[in-house]
C-alpha cells in the first residue's frame, strides 16, 4: 500500500453511506483522517433507496481502520441543509483537505434498454439531481475551506473513463456531467492550489452488487457461475485507497483536471484491495474487449 499520511486532515465523503463512498471514507481513515460522513441514510431516518446500511455504520468503520469518522446526515438536494453543513463544519475544524463528491441514489431511476423519449422523463430528471445538482451545491458550499487553506483536493466519482456512450441516456448523461464536472472545478481552483479529479471504480462489488448475485463478500466468487466477469470485481475499499493515496500525494495537483480509474491508481501507487489482490479491470476488460467507457 502506498505511503503518505493524512493525520491531521479534514475529509468531507458526501454520499459515504454505502459503495465507493464508504470505501473511500475508511481508506481516508486508515490513512489517519477526520472524515465527515455524509448522506441521507441514518439508523432513525432510512433513505429512498430502502437499504440497510447507514452513515453511523460507515463513521464506525473510520474509526476501526484508524481514522475518526464523524456521520452527518445531510440532504445534498437541499442547499439549506449543505450551507448549515458547511457552517458546521468551519465552526469545528476550521479546515478542509478532501472533498469526495459520491452523492447518486440513481440506480432504481435507470430504465436500461428503453431510448430517452420511452423512459421515465421524471425519473431521468430526477437522477440528474441525484448526481450532478447535488455534487454542484456541495462544492459550492464547501470549496471554500480548501480556497482559504490555499491546498486541498475534490474528487468526482463517476463510471468510466472515456466519452463512449455507457447504455442508457441519463445514466450516461449524469456520469459524463460528474467528469466535467471536475474538469470545471479544476480550471477554476488551480490558481488556489486545489486540484480537481474524477475517479472512477472498476467492476464495483458493493453491497448492492453482492445482494444482486445473492452472495455475501466470504463467498462472492460463487457469483461467477452467472457473470464470470464478477471474478475480476473489486471491493469498494480499492477505489478508496486509490483516492487516500491521491490525497496524501504532495504532488497531486499534477493531476488536477484528469479522469482516473482505481486500476490505473492501484498500478501507481501499488495498491491493494482488501484481500491483498491487486485487481485490474482495465487489463481484464482490453483482453476480453470490454470497454471501460
Amino acid at each position: 500500500m502506498a505511503g503518505g499520511s493524512l493525520e491531521g486532515r479534514v475529509a468531507v465523503v458526501a454520499g459515504g453511506t454505502r459503495g465507493a463512498g464508504r470505501g473511500i471514507s475508511v481508506a481516508l481513515g486508515e490513512l489517519g483522517a477526520t472524515v465527515y460522513v455524509t448522506g441521507r441514510s441514518t439508523k432513525k431516518h432510512a433513505s429512498e433507496m430502502g437499504r440497510s446500511e447507514t452513515i453511523e455504520e460507515t463513521a464506525q468503520l473510520v474509526n476501526e481502520a484508524g481514522g475518526e469518522g464523524v456521520p452527518v446526515r445531510v440532504d445534498h438536494t437541499s442547499e439549506t441543509e449543505v450551507a448549515t453543513f458547511a457552517s458546521r463544519l468551519r465552526e469545528e475544524r476550521g479546515r478542509l483537505d478532501v472533498l469526495v463528491n459520491d452523492i447518486w441514489g440513481g440506480d432504481p431511476l435507470a430504465e436500461w434498454g428503453k431510448p430517452f423519449w420511452e423512459h421515465s422523463l421524471a425519473d431521468g430528471l430526477r437522477m440528474q439531481e441525484l448526481a450532478v445538482k447535488t455534487h454542484l451545491i456541495t462544492s459550492w458550499h464547501l470549496a471554500p475551506l480548501m480556497i482559504e487553506g490555499g491546498s486541498g483536493l475534490v474528487v468526482e466519482i463517476t463510471d468510466g473513463v472515456g466519452d463512449k456512450y455507457r447504455g442508457s441516456f441519463y445514466y450516461d448523461l449524469a456520469k459524463a456531467t460528474v467528469i466535467r464536472l471536475a474538469v470545471g472545478q479544476a480550471h477554476d481552483l488551480r490558481e488556489h492550489g486545489v486540484a480537481a479529479v474524477a475517479v472512477t471504480p472498476g467492476f464495483l462489488r458493493s453491497e448492492a452488487m453482492l445482494d444482486h448475485f445473492g452472495v455475501t463478500e466470504d463467498n462472492w466468487r460463487d457469483a461467477g457461475e452467472k457473470d464470470r466477469h464478477f471474478l475480476a470485481s473489486e471491493t469498494p475499499l480499492f477505489v478508496g485507497r486509490g483516492v487516500a493515496a491521491l490525497a496524501a500525494d504532495p504532488e497531486v495537483m499534477e493531476r488536477t483536471g484528469q479522469t482516473l480509474s482505481s486500476w490505473l491508481l492501484g498500478r501507481e501507487y501499488e495498491l491493494e484491495d482488501a484481500d491483498g489482490s491487486r485487481p485490474d479491470w482495465g487489463a481484464y476488460a482490453r483482453e476480453q474487449r470490454i470497454t471501460t467507457d
